[in-house]
């Protein structure tokens, strides 16, 4: 074989090579499953706001107030809450996997990507990934954060510090228990939190209502 050509053939086959690889990847990411989080983690409190006017759609968008994640993010967070609890903590979720067609609509009230992806390019919350949360007492009663849910404001970033000291305190714990699990802090949100990998994983548009069975 001519010199040229046998390099030619060896390129060739890098590239196939890279490209079965990069399909393997895409396959096995392809294949996690939503998880409802209830079923992993039995005590964990929802408050899902979307399923409830109190957001800042001020409307109903949810059909019912179910959460769900990809399995290795649902198990992950299923460790954050082992962890919390024998400090006296837990957690609250208030959003987690969310369909491709609520993000239009959210796009439509609000379209800034500080706050709210483009659903042109997607939310981590639609490919099961993000998880919208806060930290809790044991007993469920709210401890003191930057914000409530949904604030749209400097004070909601996590790098703002002109604020009380236990919210400080407690803001600090939860980024650093969710990052211990694979989970990073989006930069203009306290309480939202992405697994590791999430660009990885496509986006969905399952209905919430439409996924497996309610948990009983």
């Amino acid at each position: 074989m001519p010199e040229k050509f046998y390099y030619l053939h060896r390129i060739g086959l890098a590239i196939l090579i890279v490209l079965a690889l990069g399909c393997s990847t895409a396959q096995k990411t392809s294949t996690q499953k939503l998880v409802e989080l209830n079923s992993v983690i039995p005590d964990i409190l929802l408050d899902i706001r979307y399923a409830t006017p109190n957001n800042f759609t001020g409307q109903t968008v949810y059909p019912c107030a179910r959460c769900f994640l990809l399995h290795d993010a649902a198990y992950a967070l299923r460790e954050v809450q082992n962890e919390l609890r024998p400090m006296g903590y837990r957690l609250k979720v208030f959003d987690g996997y969310r369909p491709l067609s609520v993000q239009r609509r959210f796009w439509a009230i609000l379209p800034d990507p500080r706050y709210v992806a483009d659903p042109a390019v997607g939310s981590r919350h639609n490919r099961g990934c993000a998880v919208d949360l806060t930290l809790v007492k044991s007993d469920g009663k709210d401890v003191p954060m930057p914000t409530e849910f949904d604030d749209f404001t400097e004070k909601a970033h996590p790098a703002y510090m002109n604020l009380p000291e236990d919210a400080l305190r407690n803001r600090a714990l939860l980024k650093s228990v969710m990052g211990r699990h694979g989970f990073t802090q989006f930069p203009t949100e306290w309480w939202h939190f992405d697994y590791s990998g999430w660009e990885t994983h496509p986006i969905l548009d399952m209905p919430l209502e439409s996924i497996g069975s309610p948990t009983l």
